[in-house]
């Protein structure tokens, strides 16, 4: 198939929102959350396409949702019992933090907070305000006077800088070929009134 990556996506994944937006609100206990989870499954489901377009995109679709889940459920340690039945039958297990891994936590910690602070600076505020503060992206737009699609944009690419950074890929963090086109964006935005 000669899709671009936005029309397998509104074929092959936008016809089961639906469905996903009922398995968040029934699997995820903060339901003022679903729209941003919802958002970061399909900025998941794009990146892993645009290496390799997956042969069950729905399978693949809530494999990714309930692995989202699983993830911020750890992380925020909100956990309900829907969500625990699911991580039993997934056999996920959480393990005691030797002091080996936790010394080598701190290493990623260090190498991770390092790639960070090179981000451009407009970059690095929307990464901090919406996975540190946890603020929603409308929040954030509205808090820096920029469009809620240039929030977007400079999250996935900041998010995809420190990944591609942190794991030995190519582009460094504060490469900033796009930086240019995500800033040009945001004043063409502002200049329309958003």
């Amino acid at each position: 198939m000669g899709d671009t990556l936005e029309e397998w996506f509104r074929r092959e994944i936008l016809p089961h929102e639906a469905a996903l937006v009922r398995f968040l609100y029934r699997k995820w206990v903060e339901f003022k959350d679903v729209e941003d989870i919802r958002h970061d499954i399909y900025v998941r489901i794009l990146e892993a396409a645009e290496r390799e377009r997956p042969t069950q995109p729905k399978a693949f679709l809530f494999s990714v949702a309930r692995n989202l889940l699983i993830d911020r459920a750890r992380h925020d340690r909100i956990v309900a019992i829907d969500l625990l039945e699911d991580l039993d039958t997934l056999n996920v297990m959480i393990d005691e933090v030797s002091p080996e891994r936790r010394a080598s936590g701190r290493e990623q910690l260090m190498r991770l907070s390092a790639l960070f602070d090179r981000l451009p600076e407009r970059r690095r505020q929307v990464v901090w305000m919406r996975r540190i503060e946890d603020l929603p992206q409308k929040e954030i737009a509205k808090r820096l006077q920029i469009a809620e699609a240039t929030v977007e944009k400079h999250l996935v690419l900041g998010i995809r800088a420190l990944a591609e950074a942190f794991y030995g890929h190519a582009r460094r963090p504060d490469s900033g070929a796009e930086d240019a086109d995500a800033e040009q964006g945001a004043d063409v935005e502002q200049s329309h009134g958003d």
